[in-house]
């Protein structure tokens, strides 16, 4: 009898020879696969095996033969003395039985179906991938978002203003999610949706592999379709032609016989894949001919992808589910995937804490596609560019034309003015339009109308309204569809499918039409804050907007004499330190010191990195900074006590050891001596000496005596702090001047982080700017006054 060589396994003695060969080696369980090669059916030599696979093989379970003798090579021993070996072959089916052999059909496919779908290669991938290298299992919505009926402000849960407002809120989903699998499992049959780049394609073939691994309905024989393949096929065969083709290729006699009985067995796992890559040529017999498999044959498990809203039209017999957007968890296991397939361990955490601190990066990274295009910029580098607002145009341009166009992808032109750049020029005029309005969320009726006003203008339109608004809702699905960047969020309601792309193209449509005024109207807003920082990374030259955007923030206090007194007292303090860092940076110190706001690092960051590290790490700190900043702490924890006797019991109790342990620590009258500043170092030793016997009182007692006595020790120690320090001022702001002191805060704060983008300014301006950074309307004038310069510059 004939050897049947469709798979091998290793006997109980070849596990532990396969176990120890292992041990010996350089790889392991999760790595080896990757480097196994192995002979095809087909006679072509492949590379790389799932871990699944690697798992069975040194468990004594079957395995493709190609792959087992592959395996024992990479390892140095000899297959047929690790392998049992089979004596029998299954017999070919008999096509009148009632049951075709399962295991016979899938040794003639099997081939075929790992060469089509074992790997992935998307982008600029230099090889492909193991599907199960990387693969990340996804989850799927049960009730389609865009069949939702919210509206605008429900979506955003009636949040209190952008103060509220979580960026990633757009992507949060308000239905519960299960696993993909879950769904395949539950139903027979499956229109699997999903927006560009979610992982439909993907989906489909870990399928078709689990499935052949035994790992998922294992007892069934998969049929894995490219819709667009089979219906660009010369000679427009039906489906149960194009696969029986297939089959036939594959060495199966009588194919077609063979298939249609073993679909109506039941015997199947259906796959199609892209139902929206399908022209509108032959959308009409694709959808007869799904309709027909779903009727014929319905005890199969049969899958369709599509995308979101490309067709208009449902299929009876099918559950329609939405593929969901990777959280945070599977984030991670894709990342920690992919960088352990490249042997880049190390960068697994660096991407990871660089997401953490990234948002709207981390927004796109929820997206498999836009997240493997992240892999492939941070596996080259080592970062993310500095420049955001090109990774942005990379991932806008991946969509809106490279995704379709390196898979050979044409799709239907709904509007023949439409081009590529002008639909960026359309999502630019919409996105800033929604975005002054605080629009996260928009009508319908609001897209079309955007829409609407700009196609008016281009050659050769149509001047009937009624034509113009079918064209419109035309373009709008069309764009939803193929693009994915915008999304339909409820029934009616839409939003850029990131809050990332929204202020991308915000803050292109500023920069083409240089409207810097809109940006200096909102620089303290911190729903702004991308859309600056954007627009500042877009322009070629970038002196006419920071010196608008610096001439805003001046006069922000220039009116009120208290506010600028202010500023000549924080100017002033941080002349009197000498220190060698940059002079702003310590001025904004000293300005968040009267703002209450002692632990306030961002702008010293964002002006001087080594300052900020000193304050934040307590390096090697400035002996005057960092008693300035311990007797600012001190102060504000018991104004804080004082204003509240609401606080909780325990830190009530506590709060005598607390400033106790604050004056009396080396860094405050450690400093103090350092400084020779005898007086003061006798006036906090005697503040301290004050709370020490009130540690051994009741805490009835202990409150009593903060209640009493607590207001003149704290004037005790500001009085010390002001006399000494030149600190601890209590200015008394209106609630007025406190608003806008932390507008004017804010608006410093934006206006470094655009001098730390990848703005291009020349070297005078960048000076200007730095060296009036904060200070009072005077002192300003009269710096431009002694270089020749007009004020206000711009």
């Amino acid at each position: 009898m004939a050897l049947y060589e469709r798979s091998l396994k290793a006997t109980v003695a070849g596990c532990e020879k396969l176990a120890e060969a292992l041990k010996q080696s350089r790889y392991n369980k999760s790595s080896i696969g990757d480097f196994v090669q192995y002979r095809k059916r087909d006679d072509k030599e492949d590379q790389g095996v799932s871990r699944a696979t690697i798992a069975k093989a040194f468990k004594g379970e079957p395995v493709d033969r190609g792959i087992f003798i592959g395996l024992c090579d990479l390892l140095g021993l000899n297959w047929q003395d690790a392998a049992e070996l089979e004596t029998s072959e299954p017999p070919a089916p008999n096509v009148a039985s009632d049951a075709i052999d399962v295991v016979w059909v899938r040794s003639q496919v099997e081939a075929d179906l790992r060469r089509r779908c074992g790997t992935m290669r998307v982008l600029d991938m230099e090889q492909p991938i193991a599907i199960g290298t990387i693969y990340t299992q996804v989850n799927v919505l049960e009730k389609l978002t865009a069949n939702q009926r919210l509206s605008s402000s429900e979506l955003l849960g009636n949040l209190d203003g952008i103060k509220d407002f979580d960026r990633l809120c757009l992507g949060k989903v308000r239905q519960g999610k299960i696993s993909g699998l879950e769904a395949v499992t539950r139903h027979k049959a499956l229109m699997v949706l999903g927006r560009p780049g979610a992982g439909k394609t993907t989906f489909l073939k870990y399928l078709t592999i689990a499935c052949l691994d035994g790992e998922f309905l294992g007892d069934l024989v998969p049929i894995f379709v490219t819709l667009k393949e089979w219906t660009e096929f010369p000679g427009e065969p039906s489906l149960l032609s194009f696969v029986s083709r297939q089959w036939s290729d594959c060495g199966i006699a009588d194919a077609e016989l063979v298939l249609n009985q073993y679909l109506k067995n039941g015997q199947a796992l259906v796959l199609l894949d892209g139902l929206d890559e399908v022209l509108a040529a032959h959308t009409d017999r694709t959808i007869r001919e799904i309709r027909d498999w779903g009727d014929r044959f319905p005890k199969n498990h049969i899958l369709a992808t599509c995308r979101i809203a490309a067709k208009e039209y449902t299929f009876e017999r099918f559950t329609e589910v939405e593929v969901a957007d990777f959280s945070k968890e599977q984030i991670r296991e894709f990342i920690t995937n992919w960088f352990t397939h490249h042997q880049d361990l190390p960068k697994i955490e660096r991407f990871l804490n660089r997401l953490k601190k990234e948002k709207p990066i981390l927004e796109l990274a929820s997206n498999p596609l836009l997240l493997t295009l992240l892999c492939l910029v941070f596996g080259e580098s080592g970062d993310f560019p500095t420049n955001r607002a090109k990774l942005y145009e990379e991932g806008v341009d991946l969509l809106l034309k490279k995704w379709d166009g390196k898979r050979n992808i044409q799709r239907d032109q709904i509007y023949k003015n439409l081009s590529v750049n002008r639909k960026e020029d359309l999502l630019s005029q919409l996105a800033l339009a929604t975005f002054q309005e605080g629009d996260y969320f928009f009508d319908r009726r609001v897209a079309e109308d955007q829409i609407t006003a700009y196609i008016h203008n281009l050659p050769d339109v149509k001047d009937d309204p009624e034509a113009l608004r079918l064209d419109s809702e035309a373009i709008l699905r069309s764009i939803v569809a193929q693009h994915g960047l915008l999304t339909e969020r409820a029934r009616g309601v839409y939003s850029f499918s990131h809050l990332t792309f929204h202020e991308y193209f915000a803050a292109r449509e500023i920069a083409a039409g240089q409207n810097w005024q809109i940006l200096a109207q909102h620089l303290p807003d911190k729903s702004w804050r991308e859309v600056t920082l954007l627009a500042a990374n877009s322009v070629r030259q970038g002196d006419e907007l920071l010196l608008t955007l610096k001439q805003e923030t001046d006069y922000l206090l220039a009116d009120d004499p208290q506010l600028q007194a202010v500023l000549v007292w924080a100017t002033e303090k941080a002349k009197s330190v000498q220190m060698s860092y940059k002079l702003h940076a310590v001025i904004a110190f000293y300005f968040a010191l009267a703002l209450d706001r002692a632990r306030a690092l961002a702008l010293a960051l964002a002006l001087d990195r080594a300052l900020a590290l000193d304050l934040a790490l307590d390096l090697d700190l400035d002996r005057a900074l960092d008693l300035d900043r311990a007797l600012a702490r001190a102060l504000a924890l018991a104004r804080a006590f004082a204003l509240d006797h609401t606080l909780a019991l325990d830190r009530a109790l506590a709060l005598d050891r607390t400033l106790g342990r604050a004056l009396d620590r080396a860094r405050t009258l450690g400093r103090a001596r350092q400084l020779k500043k005898q007086d003061l170092v006798d006036q906090l030793a005697n503040l301290q000496r004050q709370l020490k016997p009130i540690k051994n009182l009741f805490q009835e007692q202990k409150i009593e005596w903060w209640r009493n006595e607590g207001q003149e020790w704290i004037r005790s120690l500001r009085d010390a702090m002001v006399k000494h320090r030149n600190i601890g001022h209590d200015w008394q702001f209106f609630d007025q001047q406190k608003e806008l002191l932390q507008k004017y805060h804010a608006a410093n704060l934006r206006l470094a982080e655009c001098l730390n983008t990848d703005c291009y300014l020349s070297r005078e301006v960048r000076q200007d700017i730095e060296a009036t950074m904060l200070r009072p309307i005077a002192q300003i004038e009269a710096y431009y006054a002694a270089k020749g310069k007009p004020y206000p510059p711009v």
